[in-house]
Formats: C-alpha cells, structure tokens, sequence
C-alpha cells in the first residue's frame, strides 16, 4: 500500500484509509476524500508542494504532508 503523495501525476486511484489525529482527519474528510473514493491526481506545483487532485467532480490542492495521511490503492 502507498500514500498518496508517492502517486505520480496521471494516475487514478482509490483511497483506503486516512492516517492522523482528529483535527487534521476531520480537516481530510471534510474537504470530501473518505474510504472508497477515486482521487485523480492532475499535476503538481513546480517545487512539488502542493499537489492539486481532483476528488468527486472537484479541483483541490492538499499539501505533500496532508497527502502522506492517505493511504491508497
């Protein structure tokens, strides 16, 4: 298994579970990434951070700390 931020750009795939403590999991969840959702990740800033996904229709940038919280498959 592998977090989110390891996933190269292109590439579609479906989130498993969310790492972290309460605040910053709530903060995940809220922004619509949960269990069993398809995350495509459209591209990456230059430095690398943030990366911008699109998650149930929508544009969203996480930050690579953020993205480490997210386990995938």
């Amino acid at each position: 298994m592998r977090t989110l931020k390891e996933v190269k750009i292109g590439e579609i795939v479906k989130a498993v579970s969310l790492n972290g403590d309460g605040a910053v999991k709530r903060r995940i969840m809220d922004m619509g990434i949960t269990k069993g959702v398809e995350i495509y990740v459209r591209k990456s800033a230059p430095l690398g951070d943030p990366i911008e996904v699109t998650v149930r229709g929508y544009e969203l940038s996480l930050r690579k700390a953020d993205a480490g919280m997210i386990m995938v498959e």
